[in-house]
Parts: C-alpha cells; sequence; structure tokens
C-alpha cells in the first residue's frame, strides 16, 4: 500500500469495443461520471463506477488531454484507471459534419413516452459532451 501513496502517476487505459483507444501515464484524470465530474490522483482508494457522456481529461505535466467518451464504466485501482466505453472519440475526430448528423439524430428522436423521453435526454447530453470536446476554432 506505501507504493502506491509513495507514485505520483497513474496509468490510463480505454478500451472500446472496437480497439484500445489510449494507455498512457497520467498525473490526473478528470471522469465524466453519470452524476458528476470525479478527478482521480495516485493513490485513489478502489472504486468501480458508472460513467456518462462527456469529456474525459487526463493531464500530464502542464499538458491536458481531452476525449469523449459515450458512458460505460471505470475502474480504479493500484494507481490504474480502466475506463470501458461504447465510443471514445478524440477532439480531432469530431467534425462539424459528425454533429450535424448527431444533431439531427437527437431532433428526430420522439418524446412522447417517459422512455422515449430519457433516450432523447441521454443523447443530447452524448450531444453536449461532444461539442465540449470539439476543437474549437
Amino acid at each position: 500500500m506505501a507504493d502506491a501513496v509513495q507514485s505520483k502517476t497513474l496509468q490510463i487505459t480505454i478500451v472500446t469495443p472496437e480497439k484500445a483507444v489510449l494507455d498512457e501515464s497520467a498525473d490526473l484524470v478528470v471522469l465524466p461520471m453519470f452524476d458528476g465530474e470525479l478527478g482521480v490522483l495516485a493513490g485513489r482508494a478502489p472504486f468501480v463506477g458508472q460513467l456518462g457522456p462527456g469529456e474525459l481529461r487526463i493531464k500530464s505535466g502542464s499538458k491536458t488531454k481531452r476525449i469523449f467518451v459515450d458512458g460505460g464504466f471505470v475502474q480504479v485501482r493500484s494507481n490504474t484507471v480502466n475506463v470501458l466505453t461504447p465510443s471514445a472519440r478524440k477532439p480531432e475526430e469530431l467534425t462539424d459534419a459528425l454533429l450535424a448528423l448527431e444533431q439531427t439524430k437527437v431532433d428526430a428522436l420522439p418524446s412522447t413516452s417517459a422512455t422515449e423521453i430519457e433516450l432523447k435526454k441521454r443523447a443530447t447530453l452524448k450531444l453536449k459532451g461532444m461539442n465540449k470536446v470539439r476543437p474549437k476554432n
């Protein structure tokens, strides 16, 4: 346990069903949990949590990397952060055309029943997260 506290870095891995998106060390990881953000530093107590769609930030030194994750789960243990998500996109992948397509999908979703309203709410949160991560011109 003393080694985990002494180490100042984390190892973060992001995996989708198609591929491993990221595997690198970091000083701080900020996760988009289903109920808000959670920052993780080295020495954090182990936990498993549910992610929401949004911006995952990875800080290494003075640089911050941002990645959009579409929900999923996170496991933190022994200074390792494992993210399992259906989809992860880097800022350069979030083009205007992709965001316009996602907006069209959101607009087309019906919202007459409670289930449909919840699905539209989740799609809207996903689009909001993508817009937050995309490069600003």
